[in-house]
């Protein structure tokens, strides 16, 4: 079964999640595996690295918040890119971030993978 606060693999009898502290149920979902190789139950975690070098190369378009579901800040990453040219330095900024760990999490709360 998987923790449904923070999607982590979970043995089957604990009461809380190691990794967050998210008290467990018994209505956890629990790993199917289909034909394609998806698992269901499972979130899809997004890759620490590419986030960050996103941010880092081309953050001023917003593609690494684009990436990890934060369309919001993508947008607003492009018109301040646009009109004040501000949006590199602040994709830049949020790279760097991403890469050291001050952002761990993509927009749906799932961890970022190493």
């Amino acid at each position: 079964m998987f923790c449904k606060n923070c999607g982590k693999a979970l043995e089957d009898n604990v009461k809380f999640c190691p990794d967050c502290g998210t008290a467990t149920s018994d209505q956890a979902q629990s790993t199917v595996t289909h034909t394609n190789g998806t698992v269901q139950g499972q979130p899809e975690q997004k890759s620490k690295l590419v986030a960050g070098l996103l941010g880092i190369f081309i953050g001023g378009l917003g593609i690494h918040n684009f990436y990890l579901g934060y369309t919001s800040k993508a947008v607003i990453d492009i018109v301040l890119s646009l009109f004040c040219g501000i949006g590199a330095i602040w994709g830049l900024i949020e790279g760097i971030m991403i890469l050291t760990g001050n952002i761990a999490v993509d927009a749906n709360g799932v961890p970022l993978k190493e």
